[in-house]
């Protein structure tokens, strides 16, 4: 019952919220980001411990208002993204870019015919950075959680297929996803993985914000296997309204070798693009290692891709 009230939340979501003039959505889910920062459930308790991870000198009252500015921002997200399928994609690309920075690393690696994976932490607004990267380069492939029930995943399926993706699941596709991505690579296409949480307890350790957490090691792994760019992605919020997204240069990944170093050079590049602006990371689930299971904080045993939600 509870699930498939969520699926009725989010169906409304996209129904409704679109049909609001702009203003009056975007202070509806101010007021409930701020109404959850009052409330302070298990995922905002997650999410305050996370943040005094990134900003650990910060006072238990600065630490309040970070929360109560990452809950905003986090609502931010979800306003544009129950707006998104009824935005025009073409004027989005048109106004993130002018001040995207970095398109000529994504340009490079097109141009020598390697392919391109794209990484970013949950942070800003991922589905917008990717109507960009549509408009700019066309369709990419990414992978997406298997949300249940059912009827959630395939309402998340036509939301970002309506985007211009092309969604794989991580599980219950005819093939893995790993053998996909790396055919689409091999083929000069684009990946886009969301890699600061490894779901499959697959994934390599790193030091990030100074103590163990673990990443996936998916993105790393196509690297060497394919000999495609690994490329990090600032993605953050600017302002109210803009954006501050940037491709940063090709981490090198020249074998299977490498892949726990470039992991870990990933994950120092999320961890200086949060530290910025650490209200617009929408980290609410568990990410280091004291703070997994027993289980789950054991040594990884294969490989993990990233996903989008």
């Amino acid at each position: 019952m509870r699930a498939s009230l969520v699926d009725a939340g989010y169906a409304a979501g996209w129904r409704l919220v679109r049909t609001l003039p702009e203003p009056v959505a975007r202070a509806l889910f101010r007021a409930g980001a701020d109404l959850g920062a009052r409330r302070a459930g298990a995922a905002v308790g997650q999410l305050r411990r996370n943040l005094a991870r990134v900003v650990p000198t910060a006072s238990p009252a600065e630490l309040d208002d970070l929360v109560r500015r990452a809950l905003r921002s986090y609502a931010r997200y979800w306003c544009e993204a129950f707006r998104l399928p009824s935005t025009d994609h073409r004027a989005l690309h048109r106004r993130l870019d002018p001040s995207l920075r970095g398109s000529e690393h994504l340009d490079a690696a097109l141009e020598a015919g390697r392919g391109a994976i794209v990484v970013l932490p949950h942070s800003g607004n991922w589905d917008a950075a990717g109507v960009w990267l549509v408009g700019h380069s066309g369709t990419f492939t990414t992978v997406v959680e298997r949300l249940r029930p059912e009827s959630l995943y395939r309402r998340f399926l036509a939301y970002r297929e309506s985007l211009g993706f092309e969604i794989l699941p991580t599980t219950g596709g005819p093939v893995p996803p790993v053998a996909v991505l790396a055919r689409r690579l091999r083929r000069n296409g684009v990946v886009c993985l969301v890699a600061d949480r490894d779901l499959s307890s697959t994934g390599v350790d790193v030091t990030f914000f100074g103590e163990r957490a673990r990443m996936p090691a998916g993105p790393a792994h196509l690297a060497a296997r394919t000999g495609a760019a690994l490329l990090p992605v600032r993605c953050l919020f600017a302002g109210e309204r803009d954006y501050d997204i940037a491709i940063h240069p090709p981490v090198p990944v020249p074998g299977r070798e490498a892949v726990a170093e470039a992991t870990q050079a990933v994950a120092d590049v999320f961890a200086a693009d949060i530290a910025s602006r650490p209200e617009d990371w929408h980290m609410t689930q568990r990410l280091w290692l004291a703070d997994l299971p027993g289980d789950r904080a054991g040594r990884p045993r294969a490989e993990g891709v990233g996903t989008v939600p």
